[in-house]
C-alpha cells in the first residue's frame, strides 16, 4: 500500500491535498534519473540554459493564479501574497540569468610569463534543495535557478506544508521544455529525508528552514559514506530594527509593522524585536500600534485579506508563551496576544512596548505577527542590544542620515544590513546568515560559487619548453 501525506489547509483546519510518497526504489531511481540528465546538461552551452529558465518563467507567470491559489491552501498566505510571490520568483530569476555569463565565465590570470593559467567552473552534478514552507517560490528559485544555469540537475524536496509546490516546479518546467530528469519533485517527509541527503548520486544538499533542521542536515551530509560534499544552510533569524532619534516615526512604523507582519510573520528577515531611540519613543509605539490596527485576520483567498493564516500549529503556543513571558516581566500589551478560537491556526496582530533581554520575544525566534518594543539611549546601546543574539541574518537601521546609517549598518553583525528598508531580499547582493543563521551563499554572482567546483587550467606553451 503506498504511503500518502495528507496537508492540512492553516485556515479551514480542513484537509487541503494528499499525495503519493516516494518508497525507496522510487527516491533511488530519481536520483539515478537526475545524474543522467546532469551529465548531458552540462555538455550544453549556457545560452540553451538561460533559454530553458527563461522559457519556465513564461510558463509559470501564465499560471501564476494557479499556483497562488495552492500556496494559500497549503500553508495559509493571503493569495494576494502569494500572486506577488510569483512575481518575486520571476524577478530573482532573471537576475541570475543576467548574472550568469560572468559569473560562470572562465577567469584569465596573467603574470606577463607566457603561461596561461585559467580558473574554470564545473557544474557539481545534482542539487538537493530541500525548501521551506514560508516563502515556498522564492526559497526553491534561490537554488533551482542558479543550479541548472551552472549545469546541475536539481532534485526539489519541499516542505511537507507545501509539497505541492515542488510538484508544481516539476511540472512548470517539463511544460517549458526541460529534459526528463533534469528538475524533480521528491516526495518524502522531512523525517524520512535522510537517505537522500546521503544518497552518492547527491553532489551538493542545500538545506532552509530552522537552526536545529540545519544542523540535522549538516550532521546527516557529514556521516555519507561515499564523498563529500558541500552544504548550503539558510536558517534561522531574530532580526532588529532600530529607529534613529532623526528619523520620522510615521514613515519608520509603517513600513516595520509591514516587516512584521507580513506573511504573518513567517519570515526568517521578517522584523522581530524594534529598537527605539528614548526621544522618540512614545510617538514610535503609538505610530505603531495604530499601523498594526490595520493588520486584521481574514481568509486568505479573499483579495483584501492582509493577515492569514499560520503554516502550523506549534507556532501559537510559542506566540503564546511569548505574550505570557513578556507580560509577566513589565512588557505592556497594546494589541493582539491571544490566539483566535474556532478552525485553523490563526493569531492576530501582537504589539508590545517596554520589552527589554530578559524575554524570550526579544531573544528567542517568533516566526509569527508579534513585535517587541525597546527603548534606547544612544547608537551604541542599539548596536550592542541588535548584536545580542544568536542569529544574524538582516538587521535595518531607520534615519534621515544615510550615511550614519551605513556606518552604524558597518557594526552590526548580520549577513544583510538595510538602511531605511527591512524584509527585503536583493538578489544582486550575496544572501547569507552569520552565527545560527547559516552558512554559505545564494544569490548575487556569488550564489554560483557554491554550485561549482573551482578548478585550475595551467598551460605552458611547448616553444616554453626549448
Amino acid at each position: 500500500m503506498t504511503d500518502t501525506l495528507t496537508i492540512t489547509n492553516p485556515w479551514s483546519g480542513e484537509v487541503a491535498d494528499t499525495y503519493p510518497l516516494d518508497g525507496p526504489e522510487a527516491v533511488d531511481a530519481k536520483v539515478r534519473a537526475a545524474q543522467e540528465a546532469s551529465l548531458k546538461w552540462r555538455e550544453g552551452p549556457l545560452g540553451l540554459r538561460i533559454e530553458l529558465v527563461e522559457r519556465f518563467l513564461v510558463v509559470a507567470e501564465s499560471n501564476r493564479d494557479e499556483i497562488a491559489s495552492l500556496i494559500s491552501r497549503q500553508m495559509g498566505k493571503p493569495v494576494r501574497e502569494a500572486r506577488n510571490e510569483v512575481g518575486g520568483m520571476i524577478g530573482r530569476a532573471r537576475t541570475m540569468v543576467r548574472l550568469a555569463p560572468q559569473a560562470l565565465a572562465d577567469q584569465s590570470i596573467s603574470l606577463d610569463d607566457g603561461i596561461q593559467r585559467r580558473i574554470v567552473r564545473d557544474p557539481l552534478g545534482v542539487i538537493l534543495d530541500i525548501a521551506a514552507w514560508n516563502y515556498p517560490l522564492l526559497i526553491a528559485i534561490n537554488v533551482v535557478a542558479p543550479a541548472l544555469l551552472a549545469g546541475n540537475a536539481v532534485l526539489i524536496k519541499h516542505a511537507s506544508q507545501t509539497a505541492g509546490v515542488g510538484l508544481w516546479f516539476e511540472d512548470m518546467f517539463r511544460r517549458a521544455g526541460a529534459p526528463d530528469g533534469l528538475v524533480t519533485a521528491v516526495m518524502v517527509r522531512g523525517s524520512e529525508s535522510t537517505a537522500l541527503v546521503q544518497h552518492p548520486g547527491v553532489h551538493g544538499v542545500f538545506f532552509t528552514g530552522s537552526t536545529e533542521g540545519g544542523q540535522q542536515v549538516y550532521r546527516t551530509v557529514a556521516n555519507r559514506s561515499h564523498g563529500f560534499v558541500d552544504v548550503g544552510l539558510e536558517l534561522g533569524g531574530k532580526d532588529p530594527a532600530y529607529v534613529r532619534a532623526d528619523m520620522p516615526v510615521e514613515l519608520a512604523a509603517a513600513n516595520l509593522i509591514e516587516g512584521a507582519f507580513y506573511n504573518a510573520g513567517q519570515s526568517c528577515c521578517a522584523i522581530e524585536r524594534i529598537y527605539v531611540h528614548h526621544a522618540r519613543y512614545d510617538a514610535f509605539v503609538e505610530a505603531a500600534v495604530e499601523a498594526a490596527k490595520a493588520w486584521t485576520s481574514g481568509d486568505p483567498t479573499h483579495d483584501a485579506t492582509m493577515l492569514g493564516a499560520l503554516a502550523t500549529p506549534e507556532t501559537l503556543d510559542v506566540l503564546d508563551a511569548q505574550v505570557a513571558d513578556a507580560v509577566s516581566k513589565g512588557a505592556r500589551l497594546w494589541l493582539g496576544g491571544e490566539r483566535y478560537g474556532g478552525s485553523g491556526w490563526r493569531y492576530p496582530a501582537t504589539v508590545l512596548s517596554d520589552t527589554h533581554h530578559e524575554m524570550s520575544l526579544m531573544r528567542d525566534e517568533s516566526f509569527g505577527p508579534i513585535i517587541g518594543i525597546m527603548p534606547v539611549e544612544d547608537d551604541a546601546a542599539a548596536v550592542s542590544l541588535m548584536n545580542d543574539t544568536a542569529y544574524g541574518l538582516t538587521a535595518s537601521i531607520w534615519t534621515s542620515d544615510h550615511r550614519a546609517g551605513e556606518a552604524l549598518g558597518r557594526r552590526v553583525q548580520a549577513g544583510t544590513v538595510f538602511v531605511n528598508r527591512c524584509d527585503y531580499v536583493d538578489p544582486v547582493l550575496p544572501w547569507t546568515g552569520l552565527k545560527d543563521s547559516g552558512k554559505g551563499v545564494s544569490l548575487s554572482s556569488l550564489g554560483f560559487a557554491h554550485l561549482t567546483r573551482a578548478r585550475g587550467l595551467h598551460v605552458r606553451p611547448l616553444e616554453m619548453l626549448g
